[in-house]
């Protein structure tokens, strides 16, 4: 799996808990996935269909029985999911989980396996914009995901970043 599946695959809140659940034996189907997960119906019916779109589930073609499932995992879907799933077990607290549905989050950990400087990351997650950039830096500082640190080393300094604690779990459960 590359870093452009990621971006993808985290683009919309909720994609990353379907596959998560759908690994873990939840039926695809959209009230069994809108009870697991605390989802809008909304917002949950537009991440069932990006993953359709990117290839991640398919509709089942068998469906109209009740106990039928209306959505399967692909292939690739299969092997996203397992990393989904060890994501969302990296990060025990309900609070925390809502750093997850955020766009970049999941990205910027992953590029921050070893200290990286702010073009590093912005040069490897290249449809990021500064500003984008700049929160979820912020962010995941705040909950400690984010080790930031000044490079004594390079004139002028300028501030390393590295995944650390729950942002290490995270970044090694995909481990590119």
């Amino acid at each position: 799996m590359d870093i452009k599946t990621i971006v993808k695959v985290t683009s919309k809140a909720w994609s990353l808990d379907i596959l998560a659940l759908m690994h873990a034996g939840t039926m695809g189907r959209q009230s069994s996935l809108l009870s697991a997960s605390s989802a809008g119906r909304t917002a949950l019916n537009q991440s069932l269909n990006h993953l359709v779109d990117i290839g991640l589930i398919e509709r089942n073609p068998g469906h109209g029985h009740p106990l039928r499932p209306e959505f399967l995992l692909t292939p690739q879907g299969v092997e996203i999911a397992i990393f989904a799933d060890k994501i969302k077990k990296a990060v025990s607290n309900p609070n925390e989980q809502l750093l997850l549905r955020r766009t970049w989050s999941i990205p910027v950990l992953i590029v921050s396996q070893k200290p990286r400087y702010f073009t590093d990351i912005r040069n490897d997650l290249l449809t990021i914009t500064d500003r984008a950039l700049s929160q979820s830096l912020k962010q995941l500082e705040a909950k400690d995901w984010l080790l930031r640190k000044i490079d004594p080393a390079s004139r002028p300094p300028r501030p390393l970043y590295q995944a650390s604690n729950v942002g290490a779990c995270i970044s090694q459960a995909i481990n590119l």
